[in-house]
């Protein structure tokens, strides 16, 4: 994705690119149903076909988004856990379960496995090896439900 074939491409078809914007918000202001947003997205694939961007580039870029974010979930949701392990209220299941909660995260697992599955606001971030930072949060939270 050098920026100068971008470049090059607007300049020679900077015509096709014009007209493509004007059927865009043609389209996003006069049709107002959910046709309207399929049209919008054969309009922008077609200028990516047109362009000779690939599917393939296009889902490596999507892949990259999402690894990053994901990413960036794990080290905020390890950073909560080591402020919020003090708030953290420790339930345990009986058989061996256990649920960790705390504002922001809720921390399921079992005494048997060396994985727990991490819910950060709402989403799940799946399950997580228990590394040293999350064995602190479970003991922090183990020894708050003992007091």
């Amino acid at each position: 994705m050098d920026p100068a074939v971008w470049s090059q491409f607007i300049r020679e078809n900077w015509l096709v690119i014009v007209i493509a914007l004007v059927l865009l918000f043609a389209v996003i202001n006069l049709v107002k149903t959910v046709l309207k947003w399929a049209i919008v997205i054969i309009i922008v694939a077609g200028l990516f076909i047109y362009s000779g961007v690939t599917m393939d580039q296009i889902g490596n870029a999507v892949n990259k988004v999402a690894d990053g974010t994901v990413s960036t979930l794990k080290n905020e949701a390890q950073e909560v856990m080591l402020k919020e392990a003090q708030d953290a209220v420790y339930t345990s299941g009986g058989d061996g379960t256990f649920t960790i909660t705390t504002p922001n995260l809720e921390v399921k697992g079992s005494a048997a496995e060396d994985k727990v599955e991490v819910i950060f606001r709402g989403v799940s971030l799946g399950k997580w090896s228990v590394t040293d930072t999350t064995k602190t949060f479970i003991d922090e939270a183990r020894k708050q439900a003992g007091k």
